[in-house]
């Protein structure tokens, strides 16, 4: 599968494609108006953090107790019933009066709810799409992210000026309801991945096994960790320039937009094993600009070029599906939507905190730079790393799949040795 065209043709993977797209949009949408509402009633830059990206710091929560619903729960069932929750809980922020504990128990909840999701969705992809098409597939949806996410946040804007935060928050729910009605009418009706309940037990038995393997320990830490560090800076772009931060958050948008384009279309494949490093440099490096304070121009340029880097996760998530049993897909990829969502929260968190004690350039500029030395600590490792001979190549990851797969086997062996 080599074009986009080609995708289009999938069975299922249209309305797939709509779906994921108006979910995306609404969450744009909705929490540019929660975190300038939170901003407004607050001024505070570390609640307006928290406001955006607060759902990912219950992903832990959710990732290590109900992860495994993943591949257990019909797909179509389970989309349909998040995207109406999601509306639901949406539309209870929008109304007047509503206390911050209120507001910010509801984010838990959505992020709670939202760690199984991020399993499903992809899961399903993956069943979708044969092995050979998921990287096409996924910089699709990347590239639809960056689209949604533009049209999202200019729109947002629009709402917050011409009516007001709230009316925001009710558009996004609107469009969630959308997404529910698409997924219901549009997808067909598919059974679990596999069998048996979710259970906390099992969630913790294959996280346990997915991490297990050094090779893909460093790909999550990958996919996690520098990224995660870069959205903590742009969770600080409402108190960096609150009149223009819809459209800092376009032009982050737009550069991963770009990125993604570029690797899951144009990028030869000889080439993808050197370059998900450089990429996570290019990610941090321009964000160093905001010690010095730019303006509204040097900004918006340093972001857009800054978030081409975003491109280096399909790379990672590429390689994350080559180290893993098909089986596992969708717990697997749910792990990695999770794990990202949490350093994503986390990142706000620090940043808000950062923010407040400093200054909302200092905060930004600390979280680049930890971002690159995470970059720089994880490529170090990869060089060196004794299962993957040569880092990044076919090869190396078949090698290391079939080495886990012989010390399953091992494992099984010898627990049915010791059964009377």
């Amino acid at each position: 599968m080599r074009t986009y065209r080609e995708l289009f043709r999938t069975p299922e993977f249209t309305p797939f494609f709509v779906v994921l797209s108006t979910q995306i949009a609404a969450m744009t949408v909705a929490g540019l108006g929660l975190a300038t509402l939170v901003y407004r009633d607050t001024g505070s830059p570390l609640l307006s953090a928290l406001a955006l990206f607060g759902p990912s710091l219950a992903q832990v929560i959710g990732a290590a107790t109900l992860l495994s619903a993943a591949d257990r729960l019909p797909p179509r069932a389970a989309i349909v019933g998040i995207a109406l929750l999601f509306a639901l809980s949406t539309a209870a922020q929008a109304l007047p009066g509503l206390p911050l504990v209120a507001v910010f128990s509801m984010l838990f909840a959505q992020g709670l709810i939202g760690s199984v999701g991020g399993g499903v969705r992809m899961g399903l992809l993956h069943d979708i799409l044969a092995r050979e098409g998921y990287l096409l597939g996924r910089s699709l949806l990347n590239i639809a992210v960056g689209v949604c996410q533009i049209a999202g946040y200019g729109a947002g804007g629009l709402l917050v000026a011409l009516l007001s935060p709230r009316g925001a928050l009710v558009t996004g729910a609107v469009l969630y309801v959308c997404a529910a009605l698409c997924a219901r009418f549009g997808l067909s009706r598919r059974a679990p991945r596999a069998s048996g309940r979710p259970s906390v037990a099992e969630s913790w038995r294959v996280n346990r096994r997915l991490w297990s393997l050094p090779a893909r320990r460093r790909v999550y830490l990958a996919l996690w960790v520098p990224n995660g560090l870069i959205v903590g800076c742009e969770s600080l772009f409402v108190p960096y320039d609150p009149e223009h931060a819809a459209l800092l958050f376009g032009c982050a948008a737009a550069g991963m937009l770009a990125g993604d384009l570029t690797v899951g279309r144009f990028l030869p494949e000889r080439w993808r094993g050197r370059l998900a490093s450089p990429l996570q440099v290019l990610l941090a490096a321009p964000f160093l600009l905001f010690a010095f304070r730019p303006g509204l121009p040097v900004a918006a340029v340093a972001v857009a070029v800054a978030t081409v880097g975003y491109g280096a996760s399909l790379l990672f998530q590429e390689r994350l599906m080559a180290l893993t049993p098909q089986e596992l897909s969708g717990q697997a990829l749910g792990l990695h939507s999770s794990g990202m969502l949490t350093l994503q929260g986390v990142s706000a968190t620090l940043a808000g905190v950062l923010a407040q004690r400093t200054s909302t350039p200092t905060a930004m500029t600390v979280l680049a730079g930890l971002s690159l030395a995470v970059t720089a600590a994880l490529a170090y490792a990869e060089e060196r790393g004794t299962r993957d001979r040569k880092p990044g190549s076919a090869l190396s990851l078949v090698t290391a799949r079939r080495s886990e797969a012989g010390a399953t086997g091992r494992s099984h062996r010898r627990a049915e040795s010791k059964e009377p």
